[in-house]
């Protein structure tokens, strides 16, 4: 009998190929739910679990801002962090076509194009953190460096005191 084939994302891909160490948390779901209701699904702590949020700024540029999910972005503070005078939040029809994944799927690892990331700063100080896994049903628990290599991202001071 064939075994099941395990469903690779876009991003698991790119964290082997670049040989950056991952563990998958999978949870059933047919539709977007918000990040703190997967966290208590699956059991995780708020502080670690983390969403990817983007937004388009006043050069019609994307960027992207991976934040702890009990948290709110700063709008100016992740402008300033990317050089921009603003950026707004993308809109949710716009997601697919520019990341290339979907509402409650999207990752910043292995969109599309890469685009300049920031990852809230208070996750250097973590051993692990929890992102979505490039598909609605899948988290990837990584280090906030292997996130940070695979994304090309860069700490900043992006959520709101």
């Amino acid at each position: 009998m064939a075994k099941a084939k395990e469903l690779k994302t876009n991003a698991m891909r790119i964290l082997e190929t670049q040989k950056i160490p991952y563990i998958t948390h999978t949870y059933e779901c047919d539709e977007f739910i918000d990040a703190i209701q997967i966290a208590d699904m699956l059991g995780l702590a708020h502080e670690i679990v983390y969403k990817t949020l983007v937004t388009q700024g006043n050069s019609k540029n994307y960027y992207v801002f991976v934040i702890p999910i009990a948290e709110e972005l700063d709008m100016k503070k992740a402008a300033k962090s990317v050089g921009e005078k603003s950026v707004a939040m993308l809109h949710v029809k716009d997601i697919n076509a520019v990341t290339g994944y979907v509402r409650g799927g999207c990752t910043a690892v292995g969109m599309k194009r890469q685009y300049t990331t920031r990852i809230a700063q208070t996750a250097q100080n973590l051993d692990k953190i929890i992102v979505s896994g490039g598909k609605i049903g899948i988290q990837l628990e990584i280090s906030p460096e292997g996130l940070c290599k695979a994304s090309g991202a860069e700490y900043a001071d992006i959520t709101v005191e």
